[in-house]
């Protein structure tokens, strides 16, 4: 049983972080702009904090879907998430990247990361609320220890995957920063966009 739980968190974190998000498109832009040993410090640090996220969400699940509407205070944030990212990578566009990178500079992004995660909260709020009402997990501490130590493999594995993917691509062919972050701060306001939609289409037009 404890097997399946530890199968289950990996499983289930590694198909979180499959869609485009602030995590690994920041991945990508690490591993291109700065090197593969400074995305996997990154992705270190924020696999640790990931510990601590989805236990916060998985203890009380049932509560905060129960009692707290959080899908419009996401989507506030998210837009305000994905705009401030995409200016940040925006205007860093043309600059070249650094011959050195501090390793704590990368531990403390990924630290910090960790902590403003907004994207996963519903996925965990629906998926935890899935596993725990049809009894494949319990809320018991040692059961959730085990999944939650299985999430954080799942999103190391699926961050790792997404910063070899991106060490391939530049290589293969020869990207540029400036193409690399122009593209990735398009792709923050294509989110950003999409939630001001979402957050329009609920509120003023359904």
């Amino acid at each position: 049983m404890l097997f399946l739980t530890l199968f289950l968190g990996i499983i289930l974190n590694m198909l979180g972080y499959i869609p485009p998000g602030n995590i690994n498109l920041t991945v990508v832009q690490i591993t291109i702009t700065r090197g593969i040993r400074q995305a996997l410090y990154f992705i270190g640090a924020f696999s640790a904090v990931e510990i601590l996220f989805t236990f916060g969400v998985m203890r009380f699940v049932q509560w905060l879907s129960s009692e707290i509407n959080l899908e419009g205070t996401i989507d506030i944030v998210m837009v305000l998430m994905f705009g401030v990212l995409g200016v940040l990578t925006w205007k860093s566009r043309k600059e070249m990247p650094k011959a050195d990178y501090s390793k704590k500079d990368s531990i403390r992004y990924g630290m910090l990361l960790g902590v403003i995660n907004p994207m996963q909260i519903p996925y965990w709020l629906f998926v935890g609320t899935y596993l725990i009402s049809h009894e494949w997990i319990d809320i018991g501490y040692l059961s959730l220890t085990i999944f939650i130590i299985g999430s954080c493999i799942g999103a190391a594995l699926a961050l790792y995957g997404f910063a070899r993917f991106a060490q391939y691509i530049q290589e293969k062919f020869a990207l540029s920063s400036y193409i690399v972050n122009k593209s990735i701060a398009l792709l923050f306001f294509a989110l950003s966009a999409y939630h001001i939609v979402k957050i329009t289409y609920i509120h003023w037009i359904k």
